[in-house]
C-alpha cells in the first residue's frame, strides 16, 4: 500500500473552499478544482517505498505487471488506464466534450505532426487516449449532460419570447434530431461577437423574468441557466448549454459521461473517474480556446435523457456498491467501511471521503487514510481489511 501525495489544480473555476474543508486544511483563497489521483504524466501522484520520492508513472513504468499485473497489461498497455480525482466546482466549467479513441488518435497525432506544442493555446488534444468518465457527488452537484429533445428545447425557448432566438426555435423544430442539433450549436457558436453579448443578456433577463413567475416550477433550473450569463456576459456558453438537460445530483448519485457527450458542471463537489486522458474540446464558459470545426466533428448529435445511475451491492464483496457503467478501463465503487476485505486482484486507487479508514494487509502494514487522502495498492498485493466506524472509501479500479 502506498499512500499519494497529490496535487490540486488551481483552475480559475475552482471552490476555494471545498477541497480544503474536505483534507481538513485551512483555504488559501485560491480556487481548488480538482485534486489528480493517478499516473496521468501531466500531474502524477507521488510516492515512497523507503528509496526516495517517485511518481506513480515512473513506479509503473519501471515494472508495468509487477504493479498492475499480467492482465490488465495485456487489455490496457503498461499504464495505469484510469485518472481519479476529487472535483470541486466553485463556478461553472466549460461546456465540453471529449474524443472517442479513434478520434483522440488521429487528433494528437496530426496536432504532434503540425509540431503544436502540448501547452500551446490552440492545441486539442493533449494526449493519444478517450476520455469517458463518470462523476458521483459528495453533496448536492448541478450542471447540465446530454442533449434535450429538440423539440423539448424549442418549447424552452420559446418560453423565452427572445427574438433572438427564433432561428434555433425553428431549425430544433423543422430538422431532423441530428441535423436540428448540430445546426441549432453551430448557430450559437458562430454568432457574431457583438450579438453574443447583446442575445445572452436578453436571454438571462427573460430566463429570471420566467423563473419568477408562480407558475415556473422549473424556476431552479431557469436561475441556474441565467447564472451563466453572469460569469460569462460575452460568451456564447450560455446559448449552448440551453440546448442540454438540466441535472442535479443529490450525495451518492452518478452519471456516467460517454465519448462525444457535451456537459458541463456548475457547482457542487464529487469523485470523478475517467479513462487515463486530458482531451477537452470546448463550446463556450470559457476564455480558453474553442475550435468550433473539431468540436462539430466530435460531438455526438443525439438527444438523451438522463440516466442517474444509483449504486448497486456486489454481492460477493459485503460492503461493496458498484456503480456501474458500460468500460472496462475504469470502476468504481463505493465502500461503508466496517471490517471490510478488499480484493487485491487489480490495481487500484482508495480514497477516503468520510470518517477514518485503516487499512491492514496480511503482513502487518497499517495505512490510516483521513478525508482526502488516498493510496495506491497494486495488482496481487497482499490481501487487505479496511476498518473504521462511519467511514466511507471509494475503490477505482479495472475490469478484466
Amino acid at each position: 500500500m502506498d499512500q499519494l501525495e497529490n496535487t490540486v489544480r488551481a483552475y480559475a473555476w475552482g471552490s476555494r473552499t471545498a477541497i480544503p474543508g474536505l483534507l481538513g486544511v485551512e483555504p488559501t483563497g485560491e480556487p481548488q478544482a480538482e485534486l489528480w489521483m493517478g499516473a496521468h504524466p501531466g500531474c502524477p501522484s507521488g510516492v515512497d517505498r523507503g528509496q526516495g520520492p517517485r511518481t506513480l508513472d515512473g513506479l509503473i513504468a519501471a515494472d508495468p505487471q509487477g504493479e498492475l499485473g499480467a492482465a490488465a497489461v495485456a487489455r490496457f498497455g503498461p499504464t495505469l488506464p484510469f485518472l481519479f480525482k476529487v472535483l470541486a466546482a466553485g463556478e461553472p466549467l466549460s461546456v465540453q466534450v471529449h474524443p472517442d479513441l479513434a478520434q483522440a488518435r488521429a487528433g494528437f497525432a496530426a496536432e504532434e505532426a503540425r509540431g503544436v506544442p502540448l501547452d500551446a493555446r490552440e492545441r486539442n488534444y493533449k494526449d493519444a487516449n478517450h476520455k469517458p468518465e463518470m462523476l458521483c457527488a459528495l453533496e448536492e452537484f448541478t450542471g447540465v449532460c446530454g442533449f434535450r429533445a429538440p423539440v423539448e428545447t424549442a418549447r424552452l425557448l420559446e418560453r423565452l419570447c427572445v427574438p433572438g432566438l427564433r432561428t434555433v426555435v425553428e431549425v430544433l423544430r423543422e430538422k431532423p434530431e441530428a441535423e436540428a442539433l448540430r445546426e441549432a450549436l453551430t448557430l450559437v457558436l458562430t454568432l457574431d461577437q457583438a450579438k453574443v453579448v447583446e442575445l445572452v443578456a436578453e436571454t438571462r433577463d427573460a430566463l429570471l423574468r420566467l423563473a419568477s413567475e408562480e407558475s415556473a416550477d422549473d424556476s431552479a433550473m431557469l436561475r441556474d441557466y441565467a447564472m451563466l450569463a453572469d460569469h460569462y456576459p460575452a460568451d456564447p456558453g450560455l446559448l449552448s448549454a440551453l440546448l442540454l438537460n438540466h441535472v442535479t445530483l443529490q450525495p451518492g448519485e452518478a452519471l456516467y459521461l460517454g465519448a462525444g457527450v457535451p456537459h458541463s458542471y456548475f457547482r457542487g463537489m464529487g469523485v470523478e473517474l475517467m479513462a487515463n486522458s486530458d482531451n477537452v474540446l470546448r463550446a463556450g464558459l470559457t476564455p480558453k480556446h474553442i475550435d468550433v470545426p473539431e468540436l462539430l466533428r466530435v460531438v455526438d448529435f443525439r438527444a438523451t435523457e438522463l440516466d442517474i445511475i444509483h449504486p448497486r451491492p456486489v454481492p460477493e464483496h459485503p460492503g461493496e456498491e458498484l456503480y456501474p457503467c458500460p468500460i472496462d478501463e475504469f470502476r468504481l465503487s463505493r465502500y461503508r467501511v466496517g471490517d471490510r476485505p478488499l480484493p487485491t486482484d487489480t490495481p487500484q486507487i482508495l480514497l477516503c471521503t468520510g470518517g477514518l479508514a485503516t487499512l491492514t494487509d496480511t503482513t502487518g502494514q497499517t495505512l490510516t487514510l483521513t478525508p482526502g487522502q488516498s493510496c495506491f495498492i497494486p495488482a496481487g498485493a497482499p490481501a487487505v481489511t479496511a476498518q473504521g466506524e462511519n467511514t466511507t472509501l471509494f475503490r477505482a479500479t479495472v475490469s478484466v
